[in-house]
């Protein structure tokens, strides 16, 4: 049976001479790995479109042990994000969170949303990637059920562990991060003590919150 998923290529490897294994984040069906035949062999259609970072419409034929793409309508290669090694390993950090995240048969609306603009504001001048990243991991433990809770008593934010220690401007980055609509979720700044102090609390959240060691940071 043939369907139409829209999604992101989270990662590619090959298979055998001329094929690739996938792993697509979907937003019908979550996270799936597929076949691509003949995508390694000179002038196939499916040899650029099956690259990490891809979004478009992908036409899957779901067997009864395994998935194929047999067709790709491509939308956004994000090609920027390969003339900057930096923004290149951090989208490959985020694609790697987004799989850390998601499952097959789920539907991933919002991951697969927080991805595309984690992407996109990745390739846009302005806005610090270090901030970039903070917001994408925080609100994609939210989406994934994992999120702080503000204390209207003590006018701070609480999480399994104990009380996070912020200045009034940090903590209402943080309530903007988990309630700002995504599609204006990457477009603020906040000043670099702000921000330092984001990156501590944030970054302590999410490794208490995961058990992989991702690779992409290695190389950042």
């Amino acid at each position: 049976m043939k369907e139409k998923y829209i999604g992101i290529v989270l990662s590619a490897a090959t298979i055998g001479e001329y094929d690739k294994r996938v792993v697509l984040l979907s937003r019908e069906n979550g996270r799936l790995s597929a076949f691509v035949r003949g995508a390694r062999r000179p002038k196939s259609p499916l040899s650029a479109v099956t690259e990490p970072f891809c979004f478009g419409e992908f036409f899957v034929f779901r067997g009864r042990d395994s998935y194929t793409i047999e067709e790709v309508h491509a939308e956004n290669y994000f090609p920027a994000l390969r003339a900057d090694l930096d923004a290149l390993f951090l989208g490959m950090y985020f694609c790697e969170v987004a799989d850390y995240f998601t499952r097959e048969g789920m539907r991933a609306d919002q991951e697969l949303e927080l991805l595309y603009r984690g992407l996109t504001a990745l390739t846009q001048s302005g806005i610090p990637t270090d901030l970039i990243r903070r917001i994408y991991e925080l609100r994609m433990l939210a989406v994934s059920g994992f999120s702080p809770h503000y204390d209207e008593k003590e006018k701070c934010w609480h999480d399994d562990i104990g009380r996070w220690s912020l200045s009034e401007t940090a903590s209402y980055t943080v309530g903007q991060i988990l309630t700002r609509p995504l599609r204006n979720l990457f477009s603020f700044k906040v000043s670099d003590t702000v921000q330092a102090e984001l990156a501590t609390v944030i970054d302590r959240f999410f490794k208490r919150n995961t058990d992989k060691s991702f690779h992409s940071l290695d190389a950042l």
